[in-house]
């Protein structure tokens, strides 16, 4: 049994059935997808910006089965228009100092340090600044500077790696999930959307959910050290003008900007461009001055804006940074994927290495992997033991 039908679910069961595990995935919502999702035609944006990389294991494992393609590459036309955001201003290239902190790709960065004091103590306070809010587009949080030096340094080298790079998946990642869907089903995995889990079900079982709804469906706390945060998230569709920034990077708030029709040309229509922006949110602030505060980042990147959007969506999205882990954490700290009595946990806040998305794939593959092995090895039968006897 998945339960749960994100990203996380879909290649948990997937991993499954390749094992020989007779399969059954029960999803809450009607649609499957969770943050994967996107919207309808003719205005596809994604729910928050996401790519994936090609040079981490989640590509590796999508590809392996076709699952990629089609896809596209950032494209050189593309990349002359990334700018930075600077005291206020767009610049065209970033701070010397965060250049010079990238360039020296063999440094170690401590687990027991914060990001922030670890680059001053390197390169100066400038560079700590500029380089903690860089690293937002992969924390997704208002403070990255204050998560450890390790965990922002592995995701600032791959983000940057000239030899890996983005891969946007066509058609949105709601293409992906499709894709994923009718893999799953070819193997022969039942999906049942619409069908929420009040209780677990017995024999081994793969929970791929959020932490809370793990929690609750297991009935005891599930510690983490790890934090998130939230996100105010901006979509807009705008008439195609010349001059319009491809991506800003907002080395003031950790913000970050990106038009995704740019070079996924489906996502919205000819003669527009679909913008992509979000901002974290900090302690305690005010949802209508965050707002703002974001649409005058747009403002800088896409001039005029306003008067050339013919779609908008505005949301803010809590808790979905996946984990975060502070000084002296590590991803092994995470709530372990085995939970004992054939339980076991698959998402992006559990115990796997991997950036962003990636975290969900390693974790749905060693959980479906780990309940398949179970199951063959109580030669594939239910179990209605201790969970039967307590839902009694």
């Amino acid at each position: 049994m998945v339960v749960g039908g994100g990203l996380a679910g879909l290649v948990a069961a997937v991993t499954a059935a390749e094992a020989g595990a007779d399969v059954r995935l029960l999803e809450a919502h009607p649609r499957l997808g969770g943050r994967a999702r996107s919207t309808p035609a003719p205005f596809v944006a994604n729910d928050g910006p996401h790519v994936l990389y090609a040079d981490g294991p989640a590509w590796a494992w999508l590809s392996r089965r076709g699952l990629t393609r089609p896809s596209r590459r950032l494209s050189f036309s593309a990349a002359g228009g990334i700018r930075f955001r600077r005291d206020g201003r767009l610049r065209a290239a970033p701070p010397a100092g965060l250049l010079r902190l990238l360039a020296g790709r063999a440094r170690t960065a401590p687990v027991g340090t914060d990001f922030r004091s670890w680059v001053a103590g390197v390169l100066g306070d400038e560079a700590a600044a500029a380089a903690s809010s860089f690293a937002g587009v992969v924390t997704y949080t208002a403070d990255p500077g204050r998560l450890s030096a390790a965990f922002v340094w592995e995701r600032l080298l791959r983000v940057t790696n000239p030899t890996g790079g983005p891969r946007y998946l066509v058609g949105g990642w709601a293409a992906l999930v499709d894709r994923l869907a009718d893999h799953a089903r070819g193997l022969g995995v039942r999906i049942e959307v619409g069908s929420p889990v009040p209780t677990l079900p017995d024999g081994p079982t793969v929970v791929a959910t959020s932490l809370p709804a793990v929690r609750t469906l297991l009935g005891r706390p599930l510690a983490t050290p790890a934090v998130g945060g939230s996100t105010m998230l901006l979509d807009v569709v705008v008439e195609r003008r010349r001059g319009d920034a491809f991506i800003v990077s907002d080395l003031d708030e950790a913000g970050w900007l990106e038009g995704f029709s740019r070079v996924d040309p489906t996502l919205a229509p000819a003669g527009c461009v679909l913008v992509q922006a979000h901002r974290p949110l900090r302690e305690g602030e005010d949802r209508a001055a965050s707002s703002a505060a974001l649409e005058e980042f747009v403002g800088l990147g896409v001039p005029g804006w306003r008067g050339r959007t013919v779609w908008r969506r505005d949301a803010v999205a809590r808790g979905r940074t996946g984990a975060l882990d502070l000084p002296g954490c590590t991803w092994r700290d995470r709530p372990g994927i085995d939970q004992g009595d054939d339980v076991f946990l698959a998402g992006d806040e559990v115990a796997a290495p991997g950036l962003l998305a990636e975290v969900s794939v390693a974790s749905a593959v060693t959980a479906a992997t780990a309940a398949a092995e179970r199951l063959a090895r109580a030669g594939g039968r239910r179990r209605t033991g201790p969970r039967a006897a307590r839902r009694a």
